[in-house]
């Protein structure tokens, strides 16, 4: 286990790590959407250059950043990894690997990517508030990279409105997953924890140049704040 697997489920009330990553809130929810995703007009231009592996580290945010998104001033990095992990048989349901968690070798192990940057935050307490993961994954061109969002559209989408339960090798915990909203090539889905005081997760992936971005951001009645780390990493990557 990696040094980025740092706790996100809830048990009784607390703040234990359950090996995962995942999850979506958009607030309201959604329904799926279909039909070809679209940049909107002032969104970062499609020709960027690409990005080379010693930039990787540039495409996530400051703990500043992820703090100010939160609402929060004391979060702090728990985890980094650059390498894949594997949570397959932690889940009830394989498939949706992708809909739980990031940075999973089953999930990008075949679509060619060439390097990864993983990055855990959360509050120091038990009991923290705030709980955010953010990966960017490098490709040897962009085409690769839209592959991997066009496929990770079709997997999030066929686990929309279905349940799913995680295991920690103690307990297992079940989540909902909602269905997956599309906009301006950005994927959201929602997460939430079954008996866990509305304890939820927004996942959000984009892609821009050579990269594909993921994030999540996970506290007790989330928004769009995977959402805007995604968005801000995208910017990132161009910048």
């Amino acid at each position: 286990m990696n040094s980025a697997d740092t706790p996100r489920v809830r048990r009784a009330r607390r703040a234990l790590l359950a090996t995962a990553i995942g999850c979506a809130l958009l607030t309201g929810c959604s329904s799926t959407v279909t039909g070809q995703a679209v940049r909107a007009g002032n969104a970062v231009p499609v020709d960027a250059p690409p990005l080379r592996e010693n930039q990787l580290d540039g495409v996530l945010l400051s703990i500043e950043d992820i703090n100010e998104i939160m609402g929060s001033d004391t979060m702090e990095v728990v985890g980094e990894l650059d390498q894949m992990v594997d949570h397959s048989g932690d889940v009830s349901e394989p498939d949706c690997l992708g809909s739980m968690f990031g940075a999973e070798e089953p999930v990008y192990g075949d679509s060619g990517y060439t390097a990864v940057r993983d990055q855990v935050s959360r509050e120091p307490d038990e009991d923290n508030a705030h709980w955010v993961e953010q990966t960017a994954v490098l490709y040897p061109s962009a085409a690769r990279a839209q592959r991997f969002f066009d496929n990770a559209e079709s997997d999030w989408g066929a686990c929309g409105g279905t349940s799913i339960d995680i295991s920690d090798g103690t307990d297992s915990y079940t989540w909902q997953i909602e269905d997956l909203a599309v906009t301006d090539l950005m994927l959201t889905q929602v997460t939430a924890q079954d008996d866990a005081d509305g304890w939820e997760c927004q996942h959000a992936l984009s892609t821009v140049t050579n990269v594909v971005v993921e994030a999540w951001a996970c506290s007790y009645g989330a928004g769009d704040e995977a959402a805007a780390i995604a968005a801000r990493m995208v910017d990132n990557a161009v910048s």
